[in-house]
Parts: C-alpha cells; sequence; structure tokens
C-alpha cells in the first residue's frame, strides 16, 4: 500500500480514484504546524531556532497519516507545487520522522500542475526529494514575518495605543493605501477648457478639437478661462479650413497573456466585481475539480502562479480550439510565446488556464462563480493564442486659410478582430477617450463647420486604489507575493485600518496613523524599495544562491537596535512627532485665515494630539480647565456648529443641555457633575443640525410604547449598542432607523416582537440558512451557511463557526466549512450536550442557579458654451 499524502480533502477523492486501490489519499488540510503565537518561537540568540507547534485541529490528522504510513510501502508528499506546498511536505515528514513510523518506507516528492488523470498519473512516474531549497526560503520568510510582527507590534501598542498589529508586507501595502490618499488632499484642482467643432468636407460630419489658436500649438492649460475658451471657440467658427493632412496608419494589438495569480484577481475585479479573497476561493475549487460524468475532474491548472508560460500540449489545444471554433484566420502562423514583465517573478509553474479547453464554458453547469470565473480564465487563454487585431488609424488635420487656426480628428477602424472577437482586457480607470470612426475624407478639400463648442473641465485628483489596481502595483513594486496578496488586503479590512468606499480602499484615522509612525521611526523597513529587495534576497535563497540564516542575521542586526532605541522615546515624543507630520490633515487652513490650532471651545489654547488607551484624539492643550476634544476625523469644520454648545435647558429638571464632542463623536448630555446623564448620537444624526428638542429625545431613552396586550408588560423602545430597538420581557427586535426609536407604535412593535420570537425559537441555529453546504465528511451530518445576528456562519451540529470578514457566505465551500469548524471546534467551540444519565438525577435536588457572564466592554460642475 502506498500512501498519499494531499492538502486539501477536495482532491484526496479524485486523486485516489486516478491512483486505484494501491493508494490511499489523505489530506493535511493545509499546514499542520506554525510558531506558536508567542515571544519565543523563533530565538536570534540561538541562531534563529524556531519551535513549532501542532494546533490541535491538525494532531488527529497527523495520527491519522502517521497510522496509515506505518508499514506501508511509500510515502508520497503530493502538496501543492509551491513554496508553501514544499514546506507543508516538509511538516507532515518531520512530524512522522519524530514519530518514528517511517522505518523502511520510501519517501517521495510529486507535483502536478492539475487534478486531472494524465497530470497525476505522470506526476507519479517522476518523484523528488523535498526540495530543501524552497524550504529554507520559506522559513526565513517565516521567520522574517514572526519577528517584525512580534517586535513591532509591541511597540505600536505601547507608543501609540489603539493600534492592532504591524507587518513586515501588511504596513508597506497600507503605506500604499495612505500615501495615495496624501496625495489626493494635496491635490489643487485647475481649471481648463477645449474646443471642438462639429466638421464636414463633402459626407459626413465628424468631430474635430482644436490644437493651434492665434498661430500657437494649444498646450492643455492655454485655454484657462471662459473669456480665452469663448474666443478661441469663436475663431474656430469664422475660420476657412480645408483639409491640410490625411494620415492613415496600419497598427496591430496584441492579445494579453494569459492568467497569473495577480492578473486574475485584477482582472476579476474589474469584470466580475469579486474580491482577491473571493476570486482564490472560486479558483481554488476550479482547481480541485468538479464532478462531470460521474468523476471529479480539475478545471483549471494551479491558480497560485507568476508564470504566463503554458505547456506545449496546452498550445496545441488552444490553436486546435481556436481553429475549430473561430476559423483558420484566427490561428497565428506560429505560437506566442510571452515572458513575465513583473518584478521578482519566478515564474516556477505554468500560467493559469483551463486544463481542457474543450470544456466550453457555455457547456458547464456550475455555481455562478465557478462558471463566472472559468469563463474568465477560458476566454483570456483562447485569446492569448489567437491572431492579432488589425486597426487602421486615420488621422485628419483642418487648417484655417491664414495658418492661425488648426483642428484635428483621430479615428480607428477595425479592419480584422483577431483576438478582440473573444476577449477584451479591462481597464482600472477610464483614462483614454473613445476613438470614433471617421468619414473619407480628400486632402485639399474645404471643410465646413456646422458647430462650435467650448467645454470647460478641472483636473482631477489620482484615484483612490481598487483592489485590482492595489495588487497591480503591488506587483510592479516586488512587494509580496501573489499568493499572499487575497491575505494581506483581508488583513488591512480586518483591522480597521481601511474601509471600502465604492470598490476604493479608504485608509481609517488609525491606519494612517500606524503609517506615519512607521515613516516617521521605522523608515527604512516601510520603503518600498526595502520591502522588494528583501523579495528579491528570498528569491536567492530559494534558487540556493544565500544561506536563509545570514539573511536573517542581516536583517536582524538592524532591526532590533532600532526597536530597542524607539521603545526608549517617550510616548509625548511620538505624539509631537506625529502632530508635526499630520499638520497639514489635522488642522487645514481656515478660510478667514485665523490660526487652525486654535481651540475653538476656549480660544485660548491650542489643539494638539493627544492620546489615551482607546487611541489618539485632538485635544486643547488648557485641559483640564478647558475640556475640548475631537475626534481625528473631524479635522475640517472642527470650530463649526459641531463642536462643544449649549442647546438649551432641559423645562423638568432646570438642567443646561450640551452637545459635545468626544472621543468617539458626538454626544448631548444633561447637566455637568461627577455622572451626567449622556446619550451618543445615532447614525445618520448630524451634530450641526442638533437643537435642544432632539437633545430632549435622546436623553429620556429608553422610552415606553405601550402595555403589551399579552401581558400587560411595558414595551421599550431605545438605542443600543447594536442600533435601535423595541424591547419587551428580555426580548429584543431591531428597528430599522433611530428615528422609528420615537414613532413606533405598540401594533408595530408586538409584530416586530412576534416574529422575532418566531425566528428565535431554537437559538442561533433557526436562523435564515443562506447555502446548504452538503454532508460533512467527518459523520455525514449536514453543514449550512447561515446569517446570524453577528454576521454569515457555517454551522455543523452544535458547532457554529463566524465566515472570516470580507468573504462572500455564497462563496464559501464544503472544504473551507469544514476548516473553519475544525478551527472552532479546536478552540472550545461548540455547545456540550448534557449526559443522559444527569438527567436521572432526583427531581427533589435544587437546581443551582447559573449566573450569566456579562457581556465583554467593549467636483466643480463644469459649464458648456455653444456657438
Amino acid at each position: 500500500m502506498n500512501v498519499v499524502v494531499v492538502e486539501s480533502p477536495g482532491k484526496a477523492k479524485p486523486i485516489n480514484k486516478y491512483l486505484g486501490s494501491g493508494y490511499k489519499v489523505l489530506a493535511s488540510y493545509g499546514h499542520v504546524r506554525d510558531l506558536p503565537a508567542k515571544d519565543g518561537s523563533v530565538r536570534p540568540d540561538d541562531d534563529f531556532d524556531m519551535s513549532w507547534e501542532v494546533d490541535a485541529k491538525s494532531a488527529k490528522r497527523l495520527s491519522d497519516i502517521a497510522a496509515a504510513a506505518k508499514g506501508c510501502d511509500k510515502l508520497i508528499l503530493a502538496t501543492d507545487p509551491d513554496r508553501e506546498g514544499e514546506a507543508i511536505s516538509w511538516h507532515v515528514l518531520e512530524v512522522l520522522k519524530k514519530k518514528k513510523v517511517l522505518a523502511g518506507v520510501t519517501v517521495q516528492r510529486v507535483t502536478f500542475n492539475a487534478i486531472t488523470r494524465t497530470a497525476v498519473t505522470e506526476a507519479m512516474k517522476a518523484p523528488r526529494d523535498i526540495d530543501m531549497e524552497l524550504v529554507d526560503a520559506y522559513l526565513a520568510r517565516r521567520a522574517l514575518d514572526y519577528l517584525v510582527g512580534f517586535t513591532l507590534s509591541p511597540v505600536l501598542w505601547r507608543k501609540l495605543p489603539g493600534s492592532r498589529s504591524a507587518g513586515r508586507v501588511q504596513s508597506v501595502a497600507l503605506r500604499l493605501v495612505v500615501d495615495r490618499e496624501i496625495e489626493i488632499e494635496r491635490f489643487r484642482t485647475q481649471e481648463y477648457w477645449t474646443v471642438e467643432a462639429d466638421v464636414s468636407a463633402g459626407g459626413d460630419p465628424f468631430l474635430a478639437r482644436l490644437t493651434k489658436h492665434e498661430g500657437k500649438r494649444l498646450t492643455k492649460f492655454d485655454l484657462g478661462n471662459e473669456a480665452s475658451a469663448f474666443a478661441a471657440r469663436d475663431a474656430v467658427k469664422a475660420a476657412n479650413l480645408t483639409i491640410a493632412a490625411v494620415e492613415k496608419r496600419p497598427a496591430k494589438r496584441s492579445p494579453p497573456p494569459p492568467f497569473t495569480t495577480s492578473t486574475l484577481q485584477q482582472e476579476a475585479a474589474r469584470k466580475l466585481g469579486f474580491n482577491a479573497q473571493r476570486t482564490m476561493q472560486a479558483a481554488q475549487k476550479l482547481y480541485e475539480g468538479v464532478e462531470i460524468g460521474g468523476e471529479t475532474v480539475g478545471l483549471i491548472t494551479y491558480m497560485r502562479t507568476d508564470g504566463v508560460q503554458v505547456a506545449p500540449e496546452a498550445l496545441d489545444d488552444a490553436r486546435a480550439t481556436i481553429g475549430g471554433l473561430y476559423g483558420r484566420d484566427y490561428v497565428p502562423d506560429k505560437p506566442r510565446f510571452y515572458s513575465t514583465k513583473a518584478k521578482n517573478a519566478q515564474e516556477a509553474h505554468e500560467a493559469i488556464r483551463p486544463t481542457s479547453l474543450g470544456r466550453n464554458p457555455g457547456r458547464l453547469r456550475l455555481e455562478p462563480d465557478l462558471g463566472r470565473l472559468y469563463e474568465l480564465i477560458w476566454k483570456r487563454m483562447i485569446a492569448s493564442q489567437m491572431e492579432s487585431a488589425q486597426i487602421e488609424r486615420t488621422t485628419i488635420d483642418l487648417e484655417s486659410s491664414d495658418g492661425k487656426t488648426a483642428l484635428r480628428a483621430s479615428g480607428d477602424v477595425t479592419l480584422f478582430d483577431g483576438y478582440l472577437k473573444v476577449y477584451e482586457e479591462g481597464r482600472d480607470d477610464a483614462d483614454e477617450e473613445e476613438v470614433a470612426k471617421l468619414p473619407p475624407v480628400v486632402q485639399g478639400a474645404a471643410a465646413r463647420v456646422h458647430a462650435s463648442r467650448a467645454d470647460q473641465h478641472f483636473t482631477e485628483p489620482p484615484p483612490r486604489y481598487s483592489e485590482a489596481s492595489l495588487v497591480k502595483k503591488m506587483e510592479e513594486l516586488g512587494i509580496g507575493r501573489p499568493s499572499t496578496y487575497a491575505s494581506i488586503l483581508t488583513v488591512l479590512r480586518d483591522r480597521a485600518y481601511v474601509r471600502m468606499e465604492k470598490n476604493r480602499f479608504v485608509p481609517e484615522d488609525k491606519g494612517r496613523l500606524v503609517t506615519i509612525f512607521l515613516e516617521e521611526f521605522f523608515r527604512r523597513w516601510v520603503e518600498y524599495d526595502f520591502t522588494a529587495g528583501l523579495e528579491e534576497k528570498l528569491d536567492e535563497v530559494s534558487d540556493g544562491k544565500l544561506d536563509w540564516k545570514a539573511l536573517l542575521r542581516e536583517f536582524w542586526s538592524d532591526f532590533q537596535p532600532k526597536t530597542e532605541e524607539v521603545l526608549k522615546v517617550s510616548t509625548r515624543e511620538v505624539l509631537d512627532a506625529l502632530d508635526g507630520a499630520l499638520a497639514p490633515f489635522l488642522y487645514p487652513p481656515k478660510a478667514d485665515g485665523s490660526d487652525p490650532r486654535a481651540c475653538p471651545n476656549c480660544g485660548a489654547g491650542r489643539l494638539g494630539l493627544k492620546t489615551s488607551k482607546f487611541g489618539p484624539f485632538v485635544g486643547c492643550s488648557n485641559y483640564p480647565e478647558c475640556r475640548f476634544t475631537r475626534p481625528i476625523a473631524e479635522s475640517e469644520n472642527a470650530d463649526a456648529p459641531s463642536g462643544d454648545r449649549e442647546l438649551g435647558v432641559d423645562p423638568e429638571t432646570g438642567l443646561t443641555v450640551f452637545l459635545k464632542n468626544g472621543r468617539f463623536g458626538a454626544y448631548v448630555q444633561l447637566g455637568e457633575g461627577e455622572k451626567p446623564k449622556r446619550s451618543s448620537l445615532p447614525k445618520g444624526w448630524s451634530a450641526p443640525d442638533m437643537d435642544l428638542e432632539k437633545g430632549l429625545r435622546l436623553l429620556r431613552l429608553p422610552r415606553e410604547v405601550g402595555k403589551h396586550p399579552e401581558d400587560g408588560q411595558p414595551i421599550l423602545a431605545g438605542i443600543g449598542r447594536f442600533g435601535p430597538f423595541v424591547l419587551h420581557a428580555g426580548t429584543y427586535a431591531n428597528l430599522p432607523s433611530a428615528d422609528e426609536v420615537f414613532e413606533v407604535g405598540v401594533n408595530r412593535a408586538v409584530t416586530l416582537l412576534a416574529e422575532k420570537r418566531s425566528g428565535a425559537r431554537g437559538g442561533r441555529g433557526a436562523a435564515e440558512a443562506l447555502k446548504e453546504l452538503g454532508a460533512h465528511p467527518g459523520d455525514g451530518a449536514p453543514v449550512k451557511v447561515l446569517s446570524g445576528r453577528y454576521g454569515p456562519y457555517v454551522k455543523h451540529g452544535a458547532t457554529n463557526a463566524n465566515v472570516p470578514r470580507g468573504t462572500d457566505p455564497q462563496a464559501v465551500t464544503l472544504e473551507q466549512a469544514v476548516l473553519l469548524l475544525a478551527e472552532r471546534a479546536a478552540k472550545g467551540g461548540g455547545k456540550k450536550k448534557p449526559a443522559r444519565a444527569a438527567k436521572a438525577k432526583s427531581a427533589a435536588e435544587p437546581k443551582t442557579a447559573v449566573k450569566k457572564k456579562a457581556p465583554a466592554k467593549k467636483k466643480p460642475a463644469a459649464k458648456k458654451a455653444k456657438a
């Protein structure tokens, strides 16, 4: 018997079927060991010795693998064909060696680029040893990430309270987002005008743009105001124009190469709206395979790659498919061969492509995400081997009789569509104008102006990064590896360092503060060139050109003393440095020219950056006499009516109602004193719009809606930690808006409470099912994706596991759910049912009251003028 170890349980069944009864295929379920999340897991003083820990979920799987391996003929390690896959095989082998179960067992390493019968059986014919150079590169990367995280994060916690963590690549990716935001904030809009005309020369009219005015060739900002633009417009209208030149130039548009990991993530974001994580989840499923004709078949090659080369048989397959579907005109004379332009590309594997182009996406029945992504991959691979598009580019120059005015028209005509018949690459930002088709004209012919227009424009700042453009930028700079991009972007969102607005990254205050802190005190380590250079050295390790421990020594000899130096810097010095670096953002110039740092409350103090255990905020230097504070995010219009002010006097108590600004936003307060009553402004309520009536309404919450008709108990309405609600006898039901708290009546409240009780009976398990995933491989019980109060989660029996933030619950697969549930179970998740014997105790035995745990604390409009 031969034992084969793969990563995913999804691969085990089809691979076992391909290999036959002489093989037993077991899954490691990804990594089986990791560095414990505590100090001392990597010990620089012991020549970077590392301690590894087998987590609870992996212990049983390794025991199963060990039991199967004991006495087998061969142990075949068939994990993924990349650095991580090599590391998993090494970890499994190291554990089995310690268990002493490999006596007399032949150990082999095989890799395959696709889950197909041919790929798997061919791989078995070419076994090798574990590539220790790849393992060394993994060890170096893992040690670097650990040393940066566990050394730098505590510095952040002590010097910048409220910060979550820092990472070797994560912090550099965050810097890209923050630097772009600063670039946008510093941008100053500039006005400019263009003049266009509808012109004809014996045929259909076409659009031409003014290029010369008063004998001068125009640049972008030469027409900088309305007067100059209108004068140019009138000159065009009055000009006697002729066709001065007609130029036609042939051009080619060549197809893009097949997908790498990063280009797949970019294009899926542009065309499908997928984030990187969703793309990789669907790609993983396509790689592991789907059921076709009673057999599980992998539909695409391995999806973590930076190579664009393709196997010879796949090139032949593509050319045959193109000829059959589109005709011989679409097949180039020779196959196309590509090489990557990305910095630090390893090109260790093939590009991402279908395992068989004969599996046309239109004939496959796949889950929606899988079908859309497979179609994208199929079309890209087909297009990459098609003939170029043939284009004719035409330029028409028009000139006035006196030579002082000139216009130009440009247009493209597609003579042969070539690969464009199948696929056209998307763009991140529409910065290219659409080109028009021009009518035939004759040089020297007279031209007539039908209408001329002057259009106002304003320059725009660079756009914020989308997932596609951020991944593209990281790849261009050589930051990180394509296989890590999805997890890096997820971490930035999970740490609340960024938020998404219209699918663009916007840095949160804490993300900006962390970036500025690192730039001020650890600049070298967040430089783009330094991070890319480290990636190059890691590649040298994997190529056997550099010793991995020598790399670690070089890094640590500079990094460790720097952290010790920063730890000695006082928090006040840190805040002063951040306050100076953030001054343009925190205290922007005021329109009236007054001091932007002057306290709007007392007028005498100066605003400055301060900190608390909840994080930095802006406060007055006259504290405690002046208690003015505001969140960092409210740097603009900080002295507007949204600042601290009196709203009036409460007629019932005679106490003054104040509107105040705190570290967590605006709130109302009744009177002064040691513990005055306060209420935060709910979502959607604006501080400048607050008045006495609104303030009192908030302060008098919760309000009694009325008595419940069934038991006469009061129904209350209020605003809590999770938003507006109605409450009756311990049951909370959500209200859609804060305004409804003051408007909801008894009938509406009773209905909401009844619906809540109906849905809540049976606990969390009665939540709405979003997706049925199938039977759990362990016991056959169903696994589901459900919608809960705190977001989507997966359920199996009594065990619930949250779906990671940013993950589309509809994209979760059974394999992913099993992993999430195992992790949850390892942490003690799941409800423990009491033994039946316990129910047999005497009814006379008094029940012990169980004390419930307290909840944890927790652009101007453009003008157009027409002549």
